[in-house]
């Protein structure tokens, strides 16, 4: 709890008195949108960042919980695509008066679902395209544009977007995903943030272990410093 709030996950501005970043969930109207708990975007409307997804399309747009996610990114989904394995790419049949069928879905680039993780932070006026599969911890540079998967804990940029470096080793990695701190408790969560947003990781993975194990204890309360709880 701070300043006698506890975080709601249906709270629109997490933020008071600041209208220019929001928690997506309460706000979604498109059924095929699906976001998870406390997920923020630095503006007042997400879904106006989700293009060309229509009534009638059949992928979702499928974000997890505590993602971050900048002002200026676009969702690019799959009904933007047009047919290309044609003489033109002139989508006649979407326009009044041209006499032409809608082609057969196999014609279409369809992709699927656009997925993003878990504590995926999105970059300002990145651009991710349909059927993109973003994994969990997962950081997208500013300006980039996503038009292939990306693995958990992995830093990419560019235009296209292209892996830069792993944020921690393999050990880590494989412990924080099969942990899913993100799916905790508000009151877990809360006792982890020491543990999330301390920068010696030797002390993290020891932590985390023992978190894993049944019945752990919880960490001291009286010591302040992130890193220090771990001396013991």
């Amino acid at each position: 709890m701070k300043k006698g709030k506890d975080p709601d996950p249906n709270a629109i501005h997490p933020i008071s008195g600041y209208e220019n970043e929001i928690y997506v969930k309460p706000t979604i109207t498109n059924p095929n949108i699906i976001v998870g708990d406390f997920t923020y975007i630095a503006d007042s409307k997400f879904e106006s960042h989700v293009t060309h997804l229509y009534p009638w399309s059949k992928d979702k747009l499928i974000i997890g919980k505590f993602c971050q996610i900048a002002a200026g990114v676009e969702f690019v989904m799959n009904d933007a695509n047009h047919q290309m394995n044609a003489v033109s790419t002139f989508p006649f049949y979407t326009l009044e008066g041209w006499e032409m069928e809608a082609p057969e879905a196999s014609d279409m680039p369809f992709k699927g679902n656009t997925v993003i993780g878990n504590d995926v932070w999105i970059g300002q006026n990145a651009v991710i395209l349909p059927g993109v599969h973003i994994g969990d911890g997962a950081i997208i540079g500013a300006n980039s544009v996503v038009g292939s998967d990306i693995e958990p804990y992995t830093i990419v940029a560019g235009n296209p977007a292209k892996e830069l470096r792993k944020r921690f080793d393999k050990e880590l990695i494989d412990m924080l995903l099969g942990f899913k701190w993100w799916d905790k408790s508000i009151d877990e969560i809360n006792s982890l943030i020491p543990v999330l947003t301390c920068s010696d990781l030797a002390k993290v993975k020891a932590e985390l272990e023992k978190r894993s194990e049944p019945d752990s204890d919880d960490l001291d309360e009286d010591i302040h410093d992130p890193c220090l709880r771990f001396q013991r």
